[in-house]
């Protein structure tokens, strides 16, 4: 099963100008080695098998002529292979020279993507040669014996994908072929280019790629030459890149004397996903002018057990490297906005928030404290409360004072201890059974006591749950789980500790950094329930209801993407398969899935909280879902994995 995967290539095969004969056994062998890898769908540079700098060549018979020779060379030879060829020629219809992506399969022609946009300025001069698509006066073109479809309209269906050409500068245009190839159902689009470098155009073709495959919600996989080509007055680096709704998977060395193969996996599914979710994609087909497509079966037999070449970030709410930085900054800023926005429209004094020494309650404390300077508020209108409980060990109660201490907020310490064991004896619980009703009076009492206080000082409860909290209904109903507006409400757990260390190493004082960091470094836990004989956290959250980065993975995968079990297993085999093996992925997913079901009820009266991210979970917003949903089929769908 392939999940939707779809194996692409970029080639950058080497070349002699109009060596016809030594640029086809490049091809083969290129198209050989990528049937090989499982490669179902390989393009090659424009003008591949003549090369692209030939010049006034391409009015010479003898070029135009040993071109299709070599196509049929190429056709006789990989007959017997299921891959299909996108491979760049000059084409001749109705005395035209098109410059033409010719697909070809199994020994047979499919089709001739033409090429729209001639470029005929600096130093480009293709419209002395070629014609262009928009003046093709045929449908049709004989090639190599066939009768084939040409065109700039043309849509390959696959039994797994459907795709579309464009050529070039195509791309380059206010509005390329490839938007109406999309729109008109195209997933994966494929430009075979010569495109020459220049200082800061190769960025701003990457930008270009990246867009176009962005607004198309589509694969974009793209081939330019490279070795070989005349360097008379330009160059040539070789560029093979392939992205994915705006997102790069994989790219080729540019300025190399090598060959190269680019391969990676475009994943249709997720494509086909984001298309249904984006209702401006649909508005967009019935807006789209009159320009019917013309459909091209293939044979295509993806027959091949699918090996990923691709890399899955294992913690897709955490970007990598530099963009970390500018990823928190941002979070961060959403929440300090929409906190000043309610403060403001309120006229709350006040802003009430449950201090425990963990990361959650942490997060929110650092959004009102910045909320507060933001708005120029003295920080002495936060009331910081912690209220220890049976489970509060001294290093949380310890860090919970000392931040807020140094933060230079105002602090409570309301014991819940007493209140809790009145409680017990009222309902006649016995205060040695740690159960839910133990553990969960107490989240409640906590509650009462920030509401109270908020009604004192004509305050707001600030809520600390966060989006993996809410997900799985780890959050006691109308306890911890309530506020007056929840600022973490969309930030998952993997992100919070980074969101903590960034405040910790951009934001504050010494002092408070050191508490931040130690506070990163604790485990996670809601203190429930007695410490053990050391005075340690007994009760550790990721012990019982498994590892937060696996769940944030599964909720990722789920919520936005809207994927099956099998498909986010198979997903987090791959991207842990160094910290996990397929058993414990597995039991943690059946997990995810039975508590996001049964705790909907939870999540379908949430506070109000500030969208942060691509996933929500507000009952006013992204996820509107019945409370009594029967989850059998996708617990079913696990047990058979």
């Amino acid at each position: 099963m392939n999940y939707g995967f779809v194996k692409v290539a970029a080639a950058v095969p080497h070349i002699k100008v109009a060596d016809c004969k030594f640029n086809v056994e490049r091809i083969e062998s290129l198209i050989a080695v990528a049937e090989g890898k499982g490669v179902q769908i390989i393009i090659f540079p424009e003008m591949s098998i003549t090369g692209y700098t030939c010049g006034d060549l391409f009015g010479q018979q003898l070029l135009l002529e040993e071109a299709e020779m070599g196509l049929m060379q190429i056709l006789n030879n990989t007959r017997q292979l299921d891959i299909i060829s996108i491979v760049g020629m000059p084409v001749v219809a109705n005395s035209t020279v098109i410059n033409s992506a010719v697909v070809i399969q199994k020994g047979k022609v499919l089709g001739v993507a033409a090429k729209t946009y001639l470029p005929n300025y600096k130093e480009f001069y293709e419209q002395r040669w070629f014609t262009s698509a928009l003046q093709l006066t045929t449908d049709n073109v004989r090639l190599c014996g066939q009768i084939v479809p040409i065109g700039a309209n043309l849509l390959f269906e696959t039994s797994d994908t459907t795709f579309g050409i464009e050529v070039c500068e195509d791309l380059w245009a206010t509005i390329p072929p490839s938007s109406s190839l999309a729109l008109q159902g195209a997933e994966i689009l494929f430009n075979m280019s010569a495109d020459n470098e220049g200082i800061g155009k190769h960025n701003y073709l990457c930008s270009l790629i990246s867009q176009q495959s962005a607004r198309c919600i589509a694969g974009y996989v793209f081939s330019s030459c490279g070795f070989g080509e005349s360097t008379t007055d330009v160059v040539f680096a070789g560029n093979g890149l392939i992205y994915e709704n705006g997102s790069l998977l994989a790219r080729s060395e540019r300025f190399s004397m090598e060959e190269q193969l680019i391969i990676s996996e475009i994943d249709v599914e997720r494509i086909r996903a984001e298309r249904r979710i984006n209702t401006t994609f649909a508005a967009n087909q019935a807006n789209l002018e009159d320009k019917k497509a013309v459909s091209i079966a293939t044979e295509f037999v993806n027959s091949k057990e699918l090996t990923l070449t691709r890399n899955f970030n294992a913690h897709p709410f955490v970007p990598q490297g530099n963009e970390l930085n500018e990823h928190c900054e941002e979070v961060f800023s959403i929440q300090v906005a929409g906190l000043a926005q309610r403060l403001v429209h309120t006229g709350a004094k006040t802003a009430v928030v449950g201090i425990s020494g963990g990361l959650d309650s942490t997060l929110a404390l650092l959004v009102c404290v910045k909320t507060f300077d933001k708005l120029g508020l003295s920080r002495k209108g936060i009331l910081g409360i912690t209220m220890p409980g049976f489970g509060t060990t001294d290093r949380t109660y310890h860090n919970a004072i000392d931040l807020m201490k140094s933060l230079g907020i105002s602090i409570r310490e309301i014991s819940i201890k007493d209140a809790c064991i009145q409680h017990f004896k009222d309902i006649d619980h016995d205060v040695n059974v740690h159960d839910v009703t133990y553990e969960n009076s107490q989240a409640r009492e906590r509650t009462q006591i920030l509401m109270d206080v908020a009604n004192q000082t004509w305050g707001m409860v600030i809520g600390t749950g966060d989006l993996s909290e809410l997900a799985l209904g780890w959050a006691t109903y109308n306890g911890d789980h309530m506020s007056m507006y929840g600022v973490n409400a969309s930030v998952p757990k993997t992100l919070v500790k980074y969101l903590v260390q960034w405040v910790a190493e951009n934001g504050v004082d010494e002092d408070s950094k050191a508490t931040l960091l130690d506070i990163v470094d604790t485990p996670i836990s809601p203190e429930l329930i007695p410490a053990d004989e050391n005075g340690e956290i007994k009760q550790k959250t990721e012990d019982l209801v498994g590892p937060y980065e696996l769940h944030d993975f599964f909720l990722y995968y789920f919520l936005r993407f809207g994927f099956r079990p099998s498909k986010i297993y198979y997903l987090a085999s791959a991207a842990f398969k160094d910290s996990y093996d397929e058993e414990t992925i597995k039991k943690w997913l059946s997990i995810f899935f039975r508590r996001f079901f049964n705790q909907q009820f939870k999540r379908s009266c949430l506070p109000d909280g500030p969208k942060v991210g691509s996933i929500s979970i507000s009952p006013r917003g992204d996820w509107r879902m019945p409370s009594d949903a029967s989850s059998a089929m996708w617990l079913k769908e696990i047990e058979n994995l």
